[in-house]
């Protein structure tokens, strides 16, 4: 019998790797379209016309995932710590902050490069000193081009001749 492999969000960004306790049992992926209706514009059938913009980005939705110390006599406190890091600005590029970025992985199938746009968890069991040793944690991962990963460029500064034709048609202005 083949081992078990668990679901990984493996971080692009350092250590903030998760692997999941226990696999999820459904993935739901969805995407949508942008699009522009026109206010005046109507169609035969009275509908406002419609001008396609761009597709979204893949959206995943992992409900439910498992995060269970009871047995084990342990607490589930640190594993929120770690699915916690993965909403926060955690990485500098460029000086600007952002969260991680991730490849959703599982089976050795890549899934999804992406962020986590939501996380949200419930505890729902605890020790008799009030230590939480079970909990549920929903995730939204959104697809990312990591392109993306180097954040923005820098300010792009104009060669001395664009500077010097900059000048000499502001004061072509001013007279």
């Amino acid at each position: 019998m083949p081992a078990l492999v668990k679901a990984k969000l493996t971080s692009k960004d350092g250590p903030y790797d998760i692997e999941f306790m226990f696999n999820p049992t459904q993935l739901d992926f969805s995407r949508s379209i942008s699009l522009e209706q026109s206010a005046g514009a109507r169609t035969e059938k009275g509908m406002n016309k419609a001008s396609f913009k761009h597709p979204n980005p893949y959206t995943l939705s992992i409900n439910n995932i498992i995060i269970d110390r009871y047995e084990s006599g342990g607490n589930v406190v640190n594993d929120i710590k770690a699915f916690k890091r993965t909403v926060e600005f955690l990485v500098e590029v460029n000086g600007v902050k952002r969260p991680p970025l991730y490849l959703f992985t599982w089976g050795g199938q890549e899934y999804l490069q992406c962020f986590v746009k939501t996380f949200k968890y419930k505890l729902t069991m605890f020790n008799d000193d009030g230590l939480p040793v079970r909990a549920f944690i929903d995730l939204s991962l959104e697809e990312i081009d990591l392109s993306s990963q180097q954040g923005p460029g820098p300010i792009p500064q104009p060669s001395q001749p664009a500077r010097q034709q900059n000048q000499a048609r502001r004061n072509n202005l001013r007279k």
